[in-house]
């Protein structure tokens, strides 16, 4: 019974019962159908004949009704996605669920990335644009916090141009948990202080359009966006002073964030998001860009329209500018010019921003007029290719794409603004310089022996070679086409200047410079030529050396900006310190020089001839060779020795003279830094500062094996103290020779004496760089051979104390 009473619980049943009452109040209404039924069908006719054919016509009923919603479902898709296609503008929605899938992976993913990426922004930005209040700032750190931007608070809508689909969304972002820590050096009497972006506001309306089938995102702001920041000040330490202390410094700031904003993705500026299917994680630090001007058409004149006669009189040149490098064509005449010119720039980050100005001039008049302008932006795609856009007709996106280095991408783009026409341009990205020292261009294996190189060996403690080689194409700045050029070098605090190369419009200087590497600086160039009273600069170039790997050398022209011509080559070389100094210590190799002749010199003496003899300067050491008298075209076939340290070689070719001073008749730098090991290449140097005259040499970087190391100098293979006893009494048997010429007044013969005795004094300074060279391996082989005995020694003590 307890369990019966268990199982039929009448209570809860009844209430069981109450319930569906109460959800159902026309089941009361069933049971006197259902009496009512069993009536009919007890007494008149029988209805359980016809259940199954009143369920069958029902369900078949609710069968078409449930198709029909289907169906109806279907065409209301179909239509929906029709109109999304097909209008002009969609319905206005809001986002909510974006916003919530942005905060969760802003902190970990999008903040730290976006970060870093405005980090150098806002660096470069920083370093170009300061307060007059601010002599040095310097960013210290810098993080957005962990509040994402929210989007499509006010609604999102798509919009149709053309065949191009447009999404408007709106952008709300204040957070106050930012971080941008900057150290700054104050105008006096503020000494320093720290300046701390604690918070931002930022609000506006973005455009974003997908291109190239959705490899890339084109967006910017519709208007310049409200921006608030909110900025502390200290003096160090916790202490946080007002904003009122620095006047001027917040506005600034602000100025600083706006112009940007507008100079970068306001309208007409856009930004490119590249959204490669495969990254290969690279970071582009510059590139070489070749870019060619074809033609303009329809350009306008602002004239009246009945004043057509003089359109064939006016010629129009483009001017191409990237950054401060400015290149132009030359004129040509009519609306709808043909150039055909080639240019070749630089780039000094990933992106690039192309400005074509247009100008109109008349032939005999200097002034110019601008007719219209447009540019073209490019930028690095991780998967190695590049994108390129501009703004098309009707606010439209023109955007193409360079899959490889070395493709060339032709544009036809409008000009900005109401005048009309539009310009056909070319452009080539040849190669990509990374930031582990590989380029594009170069072969997978030269690749990734770059890319290895530059992991194992740190950036900092490296020193940067930088030779100055030649330049071309440098603008005219006499009657005669020539000038007087000179390249100053500045990388960091340090400055260099090569020598004046005279009269000359392609000048060769062939100098090597060195510098302690600096992170984040560039290296600045300067070119002069001289004048008689102060030297006027023509031309100006920096050059990322981020991309350098170690070890390995490039050779690259640079452009020069704020010039209407003119290129500089450059051969560029990074090595470690630690790597630097143990060459420089060690004598693993030497160079081997063979001074053989010299023709068509220039004749020093009166009677048309010269007695030239070669000075050799490698570092501190210094050579020469004999002296050919009354020729202007000497041979010596003479054979010198130097460690191989790195120093700059310089030859300079004298006239010797006994009494009067010596005239030098030609110098020249030899380039042997970038020779393969142990292999001679004979060649003729042309010589600087005279009109004519060449040298010929021969020229082998050594690598010296273990066993013959003894034997880098091996112009006299005696013993030392044979050829130590042998120079002392050469010296004494010249002295007494001078004496007697001297008290027989043979001035003739002293000369001679005189030339003896340098060469045998050169001849000494050879012996004693032998001997210095020798004390060094000797000390490089006893510090060999204790590490072995080192080396050799652990092993067997270990076995020693083994059990």
């Amino acid at each position: 019974m307890g369990k019966a009473r268990k199982l039929i619980n009448f209570d809860a049943a009844v209430i069981e019962l109450y319930k569906l009452l109460e959800e159902n109040p026309l089941l009361p209404a069933l049971i006197p159908l259902l009496i009512l039924v069993w009536a009919v069908e007890k007494w008149i006719f029988s209805v359980s004949n016809w259940v199954l054919l009143v369920l069958a016509v029902w369900a078949t009923l609710q069968h078409g009704n449930h198709q029909r919603r289907i169906l109806v479902e279907n065409l209301n898709k179909k239509w929906m996605q029709l109109t999304l296609q097909t209008s002009d503008k969609t319905p206005l929605e809001h986002c909510e669920w974006l916003n919530k899938l942005f905060i969760e992976v802003w902190p970990n993913y999008i903040q730290p990335s976006l970060s870093q990426q405005f980090a150098s922004l806002v660096e470069r930005r920083l370093r170009h644009q300061k307060s007059r209040f601010i002599e040095k700032i310097q960013l210290l750190e810098f993080s957005l916090g962990s509040r994402p931007p929210l989007l499509g608070l006010h609604g999102t809508y798509w919009a149709t141009s053309g065949d191009q689909r447009i999404m408007r969304i709106s952008f709300d972002w204040d957070a106050d948990d930012v971080n941008v820590l900057m150290f700054a050096k104050l105008a006096k009497p503020f000494g320093t202080a720290k300046i701390v972006v604690n918070s931002i506001h930022l609000k506006g309306h973005l455009l974003v359009i997908p291109i190239l089938e959705g490899n890339a995102l084109i967006y910017s702001f519709i208007s310049t966006p409200e921006i608030r920041l909110g900025v502390a000040f200290g003096s160090g330490g916790s202490q946080s002073l007002p904003a009122t202390e620095l006047p001027g410094v917040s506005s600034w700031l602000v100025k600083l964030a706006t112009d940007t904003m507008n100079k970068r993705m306001v309208e007409p500026r856009r930004n490119c998001l590249a959204l490669p299917a495969l990254n290969l994680h690279k970071k582009a630090v510059g590139g070489v860009l070749y870019v060619t001007g074809i033609s303009a058409e329809n350009l306008l004149f602002s004239k009246p329209l009945e004043d057509t006669s003089t359109d064939d009189h006016i010629e129009t040149f483009l001017e191409v500018e990237l950054e401060e490098l400015i290149r132009k064509t030359d004129s040509k005449p009519g609306a709808s010019p043909k150039w055909d010119s080639t240019f070749h720039l630089m780039l000094h980050s990933n992106t690039g921003i192309l400005r074509f100005n247009a100008y109109k001039c008349t032939p005999g008049n200097p002034k110019c007029d601008l007719l219209a302008s447009c540019e073209i932006k490019l930028r690095y795609v991780g998967d190695d290719s590049t994108i390129f856009w501009a703004i098309g007709a009707n606010s439209s996106v023109i955007a193409r794409r360079a899959e490889v280095c070395g493709k060339e991408v032709e544009m036809t783009v409008p000009f900005e603004g109401a005048t009309g026409g539009e310009l056909t341009v070319k452009m080539m990205l040849k190669e990509w310089h990374y930031s582990d020292g590989s380029r594009t261009f170069t072969t997978t294996k030269e690749s990734s022996l770059h890319s290895n190189i530059s992991s194992k060996v740190s950036k900092t403690g490296r020193r940067i070679y930088v030779t100055v080689v030649e330049g071309q194409d440098f603008p005219v700045k006499d009657k005669l086409g020539k000038s007087d050029p000179y390249v100053k070098l500045q990388y960091g605090k340090t400055m260099k200047r090569t020598e004046s190369a005279p009269r000359s419009s392609k000048p060769t200087w062939n100098q090597r410079f060195e510098f302690d590497e600096e992170d984040g600086e560039y290296l600045k160039i300067k070119c002069y030529t001289e004048e008689m009273f102060s030297d006027e600069s023509f031309g100006r170039a920096r050059v990322n050396l981020e991309g350098l790997a170690d070890g390995c050398i490039r050779d690259v022209w640079i452009p020069l900006e704020k010039s209407s011509s003119g290129e500089l080559q450059l051969r560029l070389e990074a090595r470690n310190l630690g790597d630097h100094e143990q060459i420089k210590g060690s004598s693993n190799g030497w160079i081997e020089l063979v001074l053989i002749e010299a023709r068509d010199l220039v004749a020093a003496d009166l009677r048309g001839t010269s007695d030239p003899y070669v000075k050799i300067q490698y570092g501190n050491m210094k050579r020469t060779t004999k002296v050919v008298p009354k020729t202007l075209n000497p041979k010596w076939h003479q054979t010198l020795e130097f460690p191989d340290n790195g120093s700059q070689l310089t030859l300079t070719i004298k006239d010797h003279n006994a009494l009067l001073p010596e005239t030098t008749i030609g110098d020249c730098v030899v380039d042997y830094q970038t020779l393969p090991p142990n292999k001679m290449i004979e060649k003729w140097i042309p010589l600087k500062g005279v009109k004519r005259g060449e040298i010929n040499i021969q020229i082998t970087r050594r690598e010296a094996a273990q066993e013959t190391r003894s034997h880098i100098y091996n112009a006299s293979s005696m013993p030392s103290q044979e050829l130590q006893h042998q120079i002392s009494d050469q010296i004494k048997e010249m002295l007494m020779k001078m004496r007697s010429q001297m008290d027989d007044d043979d001035f003739g013969g002293l000369s001679q004496m005189v030339t003896e005795l340098e060469i045998l004094q050169d001849s000494q300074d050879e012996y004693i760089a032998k001997l210095e060279t020798e004390q060094k391996l000797m000390i490089d082989k006893i510090n060999q051979l204790g590490q072995e005995i080192f080396h050799s020694a652990a092993p067997l003590q270990r076995v020693e104390s083994a059990p």
